[in-house]
């Protein structure tokens, strides 16, 4: 069967959680390749139009969260400075010929090339520091499209608690190579990442105080007991500072944790329902319509492939 194409939003900015792979056996990534595949994403993620709210990188696997940003967000001005980055070696001459910036300027809005150049150049780096030839991702990458506010912040907090939930450490903050442990560990050396976890009313916030929020959520839900991996101590969260969240209501995270992996779109009905009718392709079910997710009030998610497709 033919694989479908991605649903992509074109023309304005959207946030995806993307996840890959590896195609080889056991947990091959160390402390130096997290290492670097970090690095990849953090170059990359200056040179494309690409807003990382989350990462996480396990020993088989990783995940991003990244809002891609239009094309003409940008002026020519930002997008030679790109290209210095892109070139900083010298392949190239020192800025774009007038004709090629357009042609940069669509590349690096596209989540499939920001994805290809990270795993690409990753391969690479693998395959030489081991002495080795073939593949190393397994397929293509899974992406799913997440609305921003409530979902998005349930969703970044399940990409912070993927060490928890294989107990590799006991805080989400212990573990250096996901998102909250870089904002702990490097104070986001480098303005990194994104200081958007989708709080209501974060535009009255300093940046101390969403991160504050943001970890207290994590610490939140990352309590509750699930039927699959490791929980946070309940005595480590007693520890934490008092829950300033408010609203927080932890127990509609749980078990629902798939849906920020297997869906296509998540989000409320209408976002969901009105990206699907805007993105399907001319062989997807125009009837399709949202699933409530159970536990999580207000949220629904859609899943591309039909259960019979996916038995195919």
């Amino acid at each position: 069967m033919p694989r479908k194409p991605r649903l992509i939003v074109e023309g304005e900015a959207a946030v995806y959680h993307v996840m890959s792979r590896t195609a080889l056996d056991g947990f091959v990534l160390g402390d130096a390749e997290k290492d670097h595949l970090l690095q990849l994403i953090q170059h990359y993620s200056a040179i494309y139009f690409a807003e990382v709210l989350s990462f996480c990188v396990m020993g088989n696997h990783f995940h991003l969260v990244v809002r891609m940003h239009p094309g003409e967000e940008y002026s020519d001005f930002d997008v030679k400075r790109r290209y210095s980055i892109y070139y900083q070696d010298g392949d190239k001459r020192d800025e774009p010929l007038p004709g090629q910036i357009a042609m940069f300027r669509h590349k690096w809005e596209q989540l499939s090339e920001f994805m290809k150049e990270i795993k690409q150049t990753f391969s690479r780096y693998y395959n030489k520091r081991h002495k080795r030839r073939g593949f190393f991702w397994s397929d293509r990458f899974k992406s799913v499209l997440v609305e921003n506010g409530e979902t998005l912040i349930n969703c970044l907090a399940y990409v912070d608690l993927n060490p928890i939930r294989a107990k590799l450490v006991e805080r989400p903050d212990d573990y250096r190579w996901s998102s909250l442990g870089y904002h702990q560990q490097t104070g986001n050396k480098g303005n990194f990442l994104s200081l958007d976890f989708g709080l209501v009313g974060a535009e009255c916030l300093t940046p101390e105080q969403r991160l504050a929020k943001y970890r207290q959520f994590v610490y939140d839900v990352g309590e509750i007991k699930t039927e699959k991996g490791k929980s946070i101590d309940s005595q480590i969260v007693a520890s934490e500072p008092a829950n300033q969240f408010g609203s927080i209501i932890s127990s509609r995270f749980l078990s629902r944790t798939r849906h920020f992996t297997d869906s296509g779109i998540i989000g409320s009905r209408e976002f969901v329902r009105t990206l699907w009718q805007a993105l399907r392709s001319e062989n997807d079910n125009p009837d399709k319509q949202p699933v409530k997710i159970f536990g999580l009030d207000g949220m629904f998610s859609l899943r591309r492939l039909s259960e019979a497709e996916k038995r195919s």
